[in-house]
């Protein structure tokens, strides 16, 4: 089963596949938010260039496990993608992914103007691979 990612910001979305094994997460891109809620073709391309099976998107909780400020909004514009999507929804915890993945990213040597197109795909990548390895525990 192919899971893909979305890291929902105000202004860009990071995303993510997993092999179709379901084993790896890895980074793929960084789309504009206006263009993954209005289902863009580049949005489209990128459903038809994977095949997911599955969308998981990043729930904003706080650090006691709770939705965070921004949670209502993102949820709901997860729901609005998946159902233009046709595919099935599913939440993963997304605390301290985009702070992980600055770190990742500054450990390659990126600068941080450098790094602001890509830590939104690296953080997808980091929550998508945490909920994977929850399933493949199971």
């Amino acid at each position: 089963m192919r899971a893909l990612a979305l890291d929902i910001g105000e202004v860009r979305v990071g995303v993510a596949v997993c092999d179709p094994a379901g084993r790896v997460a890895s980074p793929v891109c960084v789309l504009p938010a206006q263009e993954v809620l209005q289902h863009a073709s580049t949005f489209r391309r990128v459903l038809e260039d994977w095949e997911p099976d599955v969308l998981v998107c990043g729930r904003p909780k706080t650090m006691a496990g709770e939705d965070g400020p921004q949670a209502e909004r993102i949820m709901s514009q997860a729901r609005q993608i998946a159902d233009a999507c046709g595919l099935p929804l599913e939440f993963a915890d997304e605390r301290l992914s985009s702070q992980e993945a600055k770190r990742i990213l500054r450990e390659q040597g990126l600068s941080e103007k450098s790094m602001r197109g890509k830590v939104d795909m690296v953080a997808a990548s980091l929550f998508l691979q945490s909920w994977l390895d929850a399933r493949n525990e199971q």
